[in-house]
């Protein structure tokens, strides 16, 4: 049972900021939960209601800015979720929104943590590990989705997925980039200031309440379109749908955290692969036919043979490190995953219809 009293959680309307506060509160009626969101991803406001009635306070800023980071309640515990996370931001255009997000957000939020000596849980990212040497694993095909073959490979790997030893030299997209350059400045508020943190590089997390895009989301993205009857793409790898990753259900990730502010001190100095691994892991192709079974629906998904910048065939967690630190493993498989976005959907058709549209 941890002993905080106030908690901030940043990005606290998004998608995994707002389940996180709701689920908080839940457990622990008496915690203080404020979510801070600046409400510029499209589908936040929708979160808002619902903060409200689990008894979250809402406050509408900005990590970007200083100022917006001033609470009159001492802060002793920050979930920072907050993150422009598209990996292809940047990609044809300016990066300035996502690094001073990214970067600039990350030290406003270590300068609260600082000042009011609170614990700090950090969600990064599994595309801090450069897209390339992950791309260079040795990769078969079967019928229904691209696999890694057995055999020796780089540092950090196995069959199991990509550990934490994995090689972080090379290009990851500035979205991976800025998120890997927050961890290293987290080490050294650490380590100055001795502050208690821990560093959980995600994979796809998924689950309901999440408004997916093509570049974020993927697979809330994919339940949507089957649900609506809207037209998908495979894009990249031959256009065939045979990439994979590793899903992660909202509420696993919950259970972690929740272990671990309980226990903080063992995550001094350490950062963690969070994911579905391989018990929660499918193709695009596989997600198909496990929305069609669904759903009921069919819908044309038309063929993209060229790759996207940054993107990678096969991303998988190995979790081992974290579940011997916590005793901590995902329960919700992948089909379990898509079954809980289905009801999501379908419980909230209207305004996802609506948000659609707009």
């Amino acid at each position: 049972m941890h002993s905080h009293k106030t908690v901030l959680v940043t990005g606290g309307a998004g998608f995994v900021g707002s389940n996180l506060a709701v689920a908080l509160k839940r457990k622990t009626p008496d915690l203080t939960v404020i979510a801070l969101d600046n409400l510029r991803r499209r589908g936040s406001e929708y979160n808002l209601p619902r903060l409200a009635a689990a008894g979250v306070r809402v406050v509408h800023g900005d990590i970007r800015n200083p100022d917006d980071l001033e609470f009159s309640t001492p802060i002793d515990l920050l979930l920072e979720c907050s993150a422009e996370p598209s990996v292809l931001a940047g990609f044809g255009g300016s990066p300035r929104y996502l690094l001073d997000t990214n970067l600039t957000g990350t030290i406003n939020c270590l300068e609260l943590a600082r000042k009011n000596k609170a614990d700090v849980v950090f969600l990064s990212t599994s595309r801090v590990y450069p897209y390339e040497a992950v791309n260079a694993i040795p990769v078969g095909e079967s019928a229904t989705r691209f696999f890694w073959q057995d055999g020796p490979g780089p540092r950090g790997w196995s069959v199991a997925g990509i550990d934490v030893d994995f090689d972080l030299n090379g290009p990851k997209s500035m979205y991976g980039a800025s998120k890997l350059c927050a961890e290293l400045l987290i080490r050294e508020y650490e380590a100055m200031y001795d502050l208690r943190v821990v560093v959980n590089r995600c994979g796809v997390i998924a689950g309901p309440w999440q408004f997916g895009k093509v570049d974020q989301g993927v697979f809330s993205l994919w339940m949507q379109a089957h649900y609506f009857k809207r037209p998908l793409s495979y894009i990249g790898f031959g256009g065939q749908g045979r990439q994979v990753r590793d899903l992660l259900h909202i509420e696993d990730l919950f259970a972690l955290i929740d272990l671990q502010i309980s226990d903080l001190e063992k995550a001094r100095g350490k950062v963690y692969n969070v994911g579905g691994g391989l018990f929660s892991s499918l193709s695009l192709l596989e997600a198909t036919r496990l929305c069609q079974e669904i759903t009921g629906n069919a819908i044309a998904i038309r063929t993209v043979p060229l790759n996207r910048p940054a993107d990678l065939a096969i991303y998988i967690s190995d979790n081992r490190r974290v579940t011997a630190d916590y005793g901590w493993e995902p329960r919700r498989n992948a089909k379990t995953i898509l079954l809980d976005l289905f009801a999501w959907v379908r419980g909230h058709e209207a305004s996802l219809r609506t948000l659609a549209t707009l």
